[in-house]
């Protein structure tokens, strides 16, 4: 299974946050994550980063950057998965609204992370290492 998980990244009065949604559903059902999803068989994997995004959140953007692939086996309990994560970077803090799967959608500090779904914790560390 392929999908997409997506970092979304903003600053307010000079912190910098990272936007997560909260799981709808099994896996992980009630903990915190980074939005994505799935990708659909003819789709483009970009293309599904900001589709997820978007049914997640609401933030709709109209492109992002591949940041790393991800597909340790038993990264996800439901079977392989292999996970493409995609990146923004904002310099404002858009309004959130969560949708489809996610029960919430929040800005966090980086260094204030919530407990973590999956391997997301281990991603955003190396999306920090690598970029901020």
């Amino acid at each position: 299974m392929v999908c997409t998980d997506c970092i979304v990244i903003s600053e307010d009065n000079g912190q910098k946050k990272i936007l997560l949604i909260k799981r709808g559903n099994d896996p992980y059902k009630g903990t915190w994550a980074l939005p994505g999803g799935f990708v659909e068989m003819e789709e483009d994997l970009e293309d599904a980063a900001i589709r997820e995004l978007e049914e997640e959140t609401g933030i709709k953007l109209s492109s992002m950057f591949q940041f790393a692939a991800y597909g340790k086996p038993g990264r996800d309990p439901r079977g392989r998965t292999i996970s493409v994560v995609f990146y923004h970077i904002s310099d404002s803090l858009p309004q959130v609204s969560a949708g489809d799967d996610a029960t919430e959608a929040n800005w966090f500090e980086l260094d204030k992370l919530p407990e973590l779904a999956f391997d997301h914790e281990m991603i955003i560390g190396d999306f920090i290492k690598a970029t901020l």
